[in-house]
């Protein structure tokens, strides 16, 4: 998988910057742990991810991933919250102490989470050194964006720049297949969609990111019509993208079936496709067994209208 991610680097960037590999940037960048941004981008100067702490049993338990699974196969109540402003500010200071002269804070939507509320709560007491913005996305959407963000900075890109990025993420797309709502409702989350999925609990829905909130797109009775169903969508997107795209596949526990994805969309792919096992702060709503895939436009074109928030 190291050999997949190794090449999903960014491919948009203007051909006059050339990366300078900067050891001390002056632009701080700063993520939460919804972001799924694969792994080779986390050692870069300058860059820092606030853990969204998810809650077992009464119990904090960070990220862990083990605590989650384990937690969620006991049918134990699993909750997610907010980090706290002061994990932000340390985070910024940390940054400062280092070098940066600003920070560009990044998050998951807003609609999803008051995690991008708290950065905003902790970059108040920077005096305008802490810009936070809010991606209207979640998951590998908002990893490509990271990812893109990191390679623009080091490779000399202003800060309007690096905002407009941002800004572009909403280009990117992404659909999920749970293999049952009942972990989406007890975290509070299927309000939204029951107007659109009633009382059924048995169904398999495929549930999309619009305007930064979950929404239900189909609703497929069983769970390998709802795989196969993310294929076609990504497929459609991928199609009908102004240029060529990004993919990567998702999951919780579910890597075989996330491979077998990810090798029907590799055809189409102009990079290897991102094989990522789902954050735990996400995984924890949408239960074990979820798959999602994701498309990013290589080169997309912002959006009008669109907000930085």
């Amino acid at each position: 998988m190291n050999d997949r991610l190794k090449s999903s680097r960014a491919g948009w960037l203007p051909k006059w910057l050339a990366p300078r590999g900067l050891s001390r940037p002056s632009i701080g960048i700063v993520t939460d742990s919804a972001s799924c941004l694969p792994p080779q981008f986390r050692d870069r100067a300058g860059f820092a991810e606030v853990n969204i702490p998810i809650i077992v049993d009464n119990h904090v338990q960070g990220d862990d991933t083990s605590a989650l699974m384990m937690g969620l196969a006991m049918g134990k109540s699993v909750k997610t919250s907010r980090p706290a402003p002061g994990e932000f500010a340390r985070v910024y200071q940390q940054l400062f102490a280092e070098g940066c002269q600003q920070v560009l804070s990044i998050h998951m939507s807003g609609a999803l989470s008051g995690t991008v509320e708290a950065a905003r709560l902790a970059a108040a007491q920077f005096s305008n050194k802490v810009t936070v913005l809010d991606s209207h996305t979640v998951a590998l959407p908002l990893g490509f964006t990271i990812a893109d963000v990191l390679d623009a900075r080091d490779a000399g890109a202003p800060q309007a720049m690096l905002e407009q990025i941002v800004r572009m993420a909403t280009a990117n797309s992404v659909y999920f297949a749970v293999p049952s709502l009942e972990q989406l409702r007890r975290g509070g989350r299927i309000s939204a969609l029951s107007s659109v999925l009633g009382g059924l609990l048995n169904v398999k829905p495929i549930l999309t990111i619009d305007q930064g909130a979950i929404t239900a797109l189909e609703k497929p009775r069983s769970f390998a019509r709802a795989q196969a169903r993310l294929v076609s969508l990504a497929l459609r997107d991928a199609r009908t993208a102004q240029g060529p795209v990004r993919l990567g596949v998702m999951h919780f526990g579910a890597l075989e079936l996330a491979s077998e994805i990810a090798t029907e969309l590799t055809p189409f792919s102009n990079q290897p496709v991102v094989i990522e096992s789902l954050p735990a702060v996400l995984a924890a709503h949408t239960g074990m067994g979820v798959l999602a895939v994701a498309v990013a436009p290589l080169d997309p074109q912002p959006e009008k209208g669109s907000a930085s928030a």
